[in-house]
This record gives C-alpha cells, structure tokens and sequence, in this order.
C-alpha cells in the first residue's frame, strides 16, 4: 500500500510528492487530480468514505473520463444534500464562467438535453443554477459534466465559496479590461499618425514599423482579454449550437487575421486599432453588466448574508450570564443567548429581559426602528440598536423567519415570464441569420469591391448586438425585484411583473389584509357621569395582565403614562365572561353584558352597531361605559383601494366573515363589490367565474388560508409574518406591514414592462439600421465596435433605472381618536 496511490490504487511514480492529510495521517497520492479528489472529500466532511469503501475510486479510463471531483457528488454521503422525495432530486448550484446574461439559454438548453432533467432556470442575477432530475436517469455528476463540457464549472451553492468566486471573476474581468484599454492606447498613438497624414508624408519604413508595433500592442488584447469570447465560442460550436460569442469571436479573429496578413505582406489594411477598441468596448459593457448583476441581486445577498456566524450563549441563565460564543447554527430552541446593541440577532426568540429597538428594515423594507420589550419576539435577522437584551431561541435556523424567507427566494429564481424566454429564442436565432447575412454581404462584396469586402463583413459581424436583446428583460426584471426586495415585497413566481399591470380585478380578503387582524378600540360610550378617559383607565387597569386580543386592544388605547396610577386589586377572571376587580376598594366587572349586570344590578337595553363587539364596565348599581371593539382597518387601506380604483381596476371584498360585517369594512372603504359569509370554495367559484368571463384577476389574502383561490388567481398576494412565510401560495408576499406595497408592486410591475419594451424596442431598431448600415459600407469596423457596445450599455443603464422608483405617495390616514359618546 505504501507504494500506491491512497486514492485510486495506482502506482506512485518515483517523483510523487502529492499528499493529502485524512484522519490525521497524510496519505500519499499519485497525481494532482487524486489529491484534489481527495482534499474536495476532505472538506466535504466525507471521510468516512475512505472507511467503508470496498475498492478504490474508479480510473479515469472506467469512469467515461470524468474527472474524480465530479464523481465524489454521486456518493450516498454527498447526495444527501440532494434529496427532495424518492423519485426526484434538485439542487441549487453556483456557476463559474458565466459571462453574459446570453450564456443563459446555452445553459438551459444543453442541461434539459440530459435524460431525467425535470426544470432548469438559470438567475443570471445571482449566477445561481436551479437543477430538478430523476434519480433513476441521471446522477449528479452528469449534471456537473455536461457544464463542464460547455465551458462552464458549478458546486452546490455556499454563501462563502460563491462570494469568494464572485470576487475572483470580477478581478479577472477587470484586469482583461485593463489589458484591453491600455492596448487600445497605445495602438491609437501608432494608428493616429497614419489617419492624419497625407500621401507621402509617411516614411514607408515608419509607416511599416508602426504597423509591427501596432500588431505587438494588440497580442495581449487577442489572446487575454479576449479570452472569454473565444472560449464562449468554442464552447457554443462543440455543442452545435450559435450562441452570442460566436459572431463577436469571428469578428475578432477575421478582423486580427486580415491585419496580422497584411503586415506580413507589407500591403493591405490594417485593423488593429479597431480590434482593440471593440475588445475593450465590449468588455466595458459586460462590466457594466456584471456590476449591474451585482447591484440587482444586492438586496437578496444581504437577506442570504444576514445572520451573524456566531452567538453569545448564556449556559447558566438565569443563574450566571457567563457567555460562551458557539456558531449561530449550533443554537437549539430553549437556549438563552445575549444580544447586544448593533449586532444582528442569530436566531428566532423571544425577549427574556431587557427592552430595547430594532431595525427590521432588511427584512420588511421599513426603515423606521420598532421598539420591543419583555415577551415580544424578534426574527433572526433583525439588528438590535438600543440596549443588550436577553433572547430564548424559539427556533433553530433552519426553521427561522429569515431561513423561510430564503427558501421563497430560491423559489424567485426558478423560473422566467414569457417575456424573457421569447427574448431568448429570438436571439438565438438572430444569431444564426446574422452569421448567413455576414456571408451573404462578403461574397456580395467580393464580386462588387473586393477590396472592401473583408472590413465591410467585419463590421456587420461586430456592429449586431444580440446581447442587447438578452439583456433587454432579465437586466429589467433583475432590477425591478432588487427594487421590491428592499420595499419589502418578495415575488415568488416569475410572472408576476408581466401579468399584474394587465389586471382588471382586484380582489382583496378582509381579516389581516384589509384590516389588521387584531381588535381595536373604535368607540367608547358612557351611561354615567365619570368621564370617558376615566373609565377607559379603569378598564385597562382591570385589563393590564391579560393575554386576551381584547383586553389588549383596550390597553393599548388607554393613556399609557397613568398606567399604574389607577391600580385594580384582586383581579378575577371568568372565562368567557370577563373580569372583577377591585379599585380603591370599590367592585368593578368589565366583560359581557350579562357578566357585567349581575353587578349592575339591572339589565341594560342598547343596539350595538354591526360589525363591533362590545364590552361593558359597571360597578355596584351602575353601567359606567360600553366599550365597541372591531378589527382595526390598516391605515393606508383607503388608499391603496382608491388608487387602484383610479386606474379604472374593480375593487371586491371577498370575506369569510358575516356579511354585515364585510359591509361595514367594505363600506369604511369605499369598495366596489362586498361579498361576506363565503367560504374557502365559494371564494374559488367566485375568482373562477369572474376569470371565465375575462377577467384578469390580483387576490390578496392572509397566505394560509384560502390557498386554493391564491393559486387560482392569476396573481396573488399573501401577507406574510413569521412561520407563515414557508406556508404560503402566494405567487408574492409582502414583508411589509404596508397594504401599499400592492400598489407600489403594481406600479413597478407597469414600469418594468415599460422599460422591457423600450429596451427591445431600442435592440430592435438599432441592429435594423445598423446592421444595413454595415453593409452598405456606411460603418467603419472601429465605429461598429462602439455602437454594438454602447447599445449593450443603453439596454443595462435603462434598467438599472428601476432601481430608483419611489414609492407611492399612498400615506395612511393618521388614526383618529376614540370617540367618547354619552348615551
């Protein structure tokens, strides 16, 4: 053994000085690829493998040559991270080598080739690769080989590998475009001269010289900076097909060809300043592309980066605050840890001691700080600004509110509206015409003016831009989501932005949409001569330890600086009826009516408007005060309804709750249509008739309840909180608290597909001018390399503008004061 590879069993050659550390012992190995194979199962945590195994890894020669790295991902131990039931697997991978949002559909095409690959979406924002297959008809590897085959490496997705691949690429491109600019230079000041000078007056050894030099200047540019171009090319024409870099590598190498031929011959045109010139053109606007990637998928890496690594652990609290610091994902529910100011909290809990304010504004999109005291709970994620407080974890990370949310955003990324994939057809085939017409125009030439026929079939290869029609829509759409993110608005399903600006019917559910799903104090009326604000007081002192929504709705309106002041004594509560309780010794109830007439001693006949629930106050032979509780209706709900009215939608109200309360909250409103008592299948039926009829239709609901007509709606809303998140089937979900968002969410979605329509409309119009320009011989190869490239750059700059739309001035309406009416 000691002579063979520990790896694969072969040989050692005598000058072997590989070696890989597993179990402690470092173990020898034959080749670099073995100890890679070796390190990667190392750093996997798999070395268990190396135990059980029965025979060494497969050669190379019996594998079907692929490479021993990508084998490791079909062990058992490895697949695990695979798993989605029985049948099928998916995983979530990062790429490497993606250059251009036109690698995309090269991507998707090839893998949906494989046998047993169910879905493939790339997001070209994220550089994150969606995979579902059958487990029966293709294994992991087979996955990873055939991108490898296309030029392309991927790993399943980890946040630290991906960023660190992410700076790797983007100080690989930055120094091919600085290598590409600073060639450009200095073959101008060679290129210059020979423009500017007049027949004759260039020395013919001068002019010969500078031609060599040029071509020296413009090697670097060629064979570095223009490496991506050529091995996308390679990469599309050993996969039979035309992708983006195909028409720009000819460009390149027939335009250097022509060159490099004519300084040979010392007769001839020369293009070595255009040759660098669109080098560097191009590569500025894929630049500005990946930057602008980066800026659109900025709001979702910072919610993926959002939990700290680490947590201050309290073992012995209450007893001793000794803090151990563990990694956050060892945190279990029941653990106490310390948060203290400006750090984000690791995990779920809730507020053991302290008080303090925290900023949620990653996570909702509002900025404004929340203030949160003993018994509230905080998400992980939220960073606490105030003071040091105590949480119990109440959930591990993997069932956190921020966790539940990165699963939705996996789910934003698979997939693409119709929009985006008929951009991609179309320039897939724009590819494949542009190559016949380049040939067509050269042989045009070479009949007519064969001098001019190889710089004018150059320019119309350089001067198309087929890179402006992909990155017309997912540059547009990649945009508008980082926008809504930050917002506080998460789109799950790819179609929303495409559908939502076309909707006719608006149709919104009451409880937690509507109105805020939790009682507040909307009236106070008093039967004696104590003042409103008194008894209010006194209900809330009877009220303050209560857990029930409606006592805490009363403390909540009651004047929290004389909390205190007024002091109940012996507190008695009766389930379902109410409570007693003493104040300056005198008996006072707070509950129902008959609950509260026992005490008064008389009963007491009063209508109670519909849709309120009443509670009375009463002493010994006195009703002191009625109290009507509703469901408080979210402040910026009349707007967001008049707004959409304004845009000439349909307003409905589809509520499972009476129909006179439906009314009363439809009718605060002002909503078109009120529909109450319908149940979770006469909402469908109503959402499905209204679709038969034509009608395109947004529902908006809570998202656990009423799943059935959020998936039938052709967009739907949920609002989103907690554990909820995970469980909704919602196409969005609004982080926010605001019931705007829709209408910010619908505002863009109409911005978006403007601004996808001028961008293809912009692709369009120009390669329909410019490329006849072309060829007719109108445009100079240099003067197409700045025009291919500074449509590309329109096309990004248009919809990065995106990122920049305000919110809709929809204020809510400031809450008015509880009105105290004297029966």
């Amino acid at each position: 053994m000691s002579a063979a590879c520990y790896h694969c069993g072969l040989d050692m050659p005598s000058a072997a000085q590989w070696s890989v550390p597993i179990d402690g012992v470092a173990r020898a190995m034959c080749c670099p690829g073995c100890a890679a194979a070796a390190l990667t199962i190392v750093e996997m945590g798999l070395e268990d493998y190396y135990r059980t195994r029965s025979a060494f890894s497969p050669r190379l020669e019996e594998a079907g040559a692929l490479p021993p790295e990508l084998l490791l991902y079909d062990l058992p131990q490895a697949q695990q991270q695979f798993e989605l039931d029985g049948e099928y697997a998916e995983a979530t991978l990062t790429l490497e080598g993606l250059r251009c949002a036109a690698c995309v559909w090269l991507i998707e095409r090839r893998l949906t080739r494989l046998p047993g690959v169910q879905a493939v979406n790339l997001n070209a924002s994220t550089e994150r690769l969606y995979v579902r297959w059958s487990k029966a008809l293709c294994k992991p590897s087979d996955i990873l080989q055939a991108l490898r085959d296309i030029g392309y490496r991927a790993y399943p997705y980890d946040a630290a590998r991906h960023d660190a691949q992410l700076r790797r690429a983007s100080k690989t491109q930055f120094r091919q475009l600085f290598v590409a600019g600073l060639a450009m230079m200095q073959v101008m000041m060679y290129a210059i001269p020979a423009y500017i000078a007049d027949d004759g007056t260039l020395d013919a050894d001068m002019a010969g010289l500078m031609r060599w030099a040029s071509l020296l200047l413009t090697i670097p540019a060629v064979c570095y900076s223009a490496l991506p171009f050529f091995r996308g090319a390679y990469a599309n024409l050993r996969q039979r097909v035309l992708g983006m870099d195909v028409p720009v590598a000819l460009g390149i190498s027939a335009a250097f060809g022509a060159s490099v031929l004519a300084v040979w011959r010392g007769s001839g045109e020369v293009y070595f300043d255009s040759v660098t010139m669109f080098i560097f053109l191009l590569l500025c606007s894929r630049y500005l592309e990946l930057i602008a990637r980066r800026k659109a998928a900025g709001a979702l890496e910072k919610l993926q980066h959002a939990l700290p690594a680490s947590a201050a652990r309290l073992p012995a609290y209450p007893s001793r605050r000794d803090v151990v610091i563990v990694a956050a994902a060892e945190l279990r529910a029941g653990d106490y840890i310390l948060v203290k100011p400006g750090e984000a909290i690791p995990a779920d809990g809730e507020i053991m001691s302290g008080e303090t304010s925290v900023d949620m504004s990653l996570l909702t999109g509002e900025s404004a700080a929340l203030r949160k005291r003993k018994g509230d709970q905080l998400p992980g994620g939220a960073i606490n600004i105030a003071q040091a407080v105590v949480l119990r974890v109440s959930k591990v990370a993997a069932d956190s509110t921020l966790a539940a949310l990165l699963k939705l955003i996996e789910r934003a990324g698979n997939g693409k509206p119709r929009i985006a994939m008929w951009a991609d057809s179309v320039a897939s085939w724009f590819v494949a015409a542009l190559l016949l017409f380049a040939i067509a125009v050269f042989a045009f030439w070479q009949w007519h003016d064969a001098a001019r026929a190889w710089p004018i079939a150059i320019a119309v290869l350089v001067v198309s831009c087929p890179c402006a029609l992909s990155l017309a829509t997912p540059t547009a759409l990649a945009a508008a989501t980082d926008r809504l993110v930050r917002q506080g608005v998460l789109i799950v399903q790819p179609h929303v932005l495409e559908v939502l600006h076309r909707t006719t019917h608006i149709v919104f559910d009451k409880t937690g949409t509507l109105t805020v799903g939790k009682p507040a104090l909307h009236k106070l009326i008093t039967f004696d001569e104590m003042e409103g604000s008194a008894c209010l007081q006194f209900a809330a002192a009877l009220e303050v330890n209560s857990a029930h929504p409606l006592a805490q709705a009363i403390v909540a309106a009651a004047d929290a600086t004389l909390l205190g002041v007024v002091i109940a004594d012996e507190v008695v509560s009766k389930p379902g009826q109410g409570l007693e309780g003493l104040v300056d010794g005198v008996p006072y109830r707070l509950g129902s009516a008959a609950y509260v007439a026992e005490l008064a001693g008389c009963p007491l006949h009063d209508q109670v408007p519909a849709g309120m629930t009443p509670v009375y106050l009463g002493c010994g032979g006195a009703w002191l005060a009625r109290f009507d509780l509703s469901d408080a209706i979210r402040g910026d709900a009349r707007q967001v309804v008049r707004h959409f009215q304004k845009l000439g939608k349909s307003v409905i109200l589809l509520s499972g709750d009476q129909q006179e309360v439906a009314q009363y909250v439809g009718t605060s409103l002002g909503v078109d249509e009120v529909h109450g008592a319908c149940l979770p299948e006469q909402k469908l039926a109503f959402v499905q008739a209204l679709q038969r009829q034509g009608a395109i239709v947004a529902m908006v609901g809570d998202g656990i309840n009423d799943a059935a007509v959020l998936r039938a709606a052709d967009v739907s809303f949920a609002m989103g909180s907690g554990a909820e998140l995970a469980q909704t089937h919602a196409d969005t979900v609004l982080l926010s608290p605001r019931l705007s968002a829709i209408a910010d969410t619908a505002e863009l979605a109409a911005r978006t597909m403007r601004i996808i329509r001028q961008n293809l409309a912009w692709a369009s119009a120009y390669n329909l001018i410019a490329i006849p320009a072309a060829a007719m011989g109108w445009i100079n190869p240099w003067m197409s390399g700045i025009g291919m490239s500074v449509s590309s750059a329109l096309v990004v700059l248009n919809a990065l503008r995106l990122r920049r739309v305000k919110r809709l001035d929809l204020r809510p309406v400031p809450r008015r004061r509880t009105q105290v009416l004297r029966a």
